[in-house]
């Protein structure tokens, strides 16, 4: 178990901690477990709707396996500004984390569970934190995803018809961003040029186009080569 040198209240669970006697571990084993087997199941493998070859999603498995997947617990209920302010802890931690010698940054993540939040009230509070997070964690290079039962209403890459974003508890999830992040962050100004400043000279061939008709209605100019 790791903890964060900037406030020894906040920890990261690794998947080695789970069979432990840590107090979190203890108190919300169920949701950890939980998680920890829908990623395993859900995540890692192919789904029938996704509407393209491959895992749901394409880092999960390496990040379970490199030791990268760090779970988190924010206990209570609160709105979705105590979310949000409780994610920028996480925030700065993850950047300051260090993968293993060989590990690409891509793969690590940290899963802020919120395991007491009733369903009814899940899907407010954790998409109310999700829109206020979203643009300074963008800036930064990072993506901050939601996830709860429901699922959320937002449709998958490939499939429109097919809802991703379900999970067993309410979570919001911290990764970098990546090159396929294009269409989360296509339609805001601000968004779009983050993206471009890390990857507007190297967009996925698939994307490409797109990538530059995006650049051009938004009065950007990109050169790939």
């Amino acid at each position: 178990m790791l903890t964060d040198p900037a406030d020894p209240t906040r920890a990261l669970i690794e998947l080695s901690d789970l069979d432990g006697e840590h107090e979190l571990v203890r108190g919300y084993g169920v949701p950890l477990k939980e998680t920890v087997v829908w990623a395993r199941e859900y995540l890692c493998r192919p789904h029938p709707d996704l509407g393209r070859k491959g895992p749901v999603c394409p880092y999960a498995q390496t990040s379970l396996d490199r030791g990268v997947f760090y779970l988190a617990v924010q206990p209570g209920t609160p709105d979705g500004d105590a979310v949000a302010e409780a994610l920028d802890g996480y925030r700065d931690w993850f950047r300051a984390l260090v993968s293993p010698p060989g590990t690409s940054a891509q793969y690590r993540t940290i899963l802020v569970l919120f395991p007491d939040l009733p369903e009814a009230e899940a899907a407010r509070t954790i998409d109310a934190a999700q829109r206020l997070l979203k643009p300074r964690y963008v800036r930064e290079g990072l993506m901050v995803g939601e996830f709860y039962p429901g699922p959320p209403p937002k449709a998958g890459l490939w499939n429109p018809d097919f809802l991703p974003l379900g999970s067993p508890v309410p979570m919001l999830v911290i990764r970098h961003m990546v090159a396929t992040d294009f269409a989360f962050l296509r339609e805001d100004r601000e968004q779009l040029a983050a993206y471009l400043e890390r990857f507007g000279d190297r967009p996925p061939a698939a994307l490409r186009a797109e990538v530059e008709e995006a650049a051009r209605l938004h009065g950007f100019t990109v050169r790939v080569p």
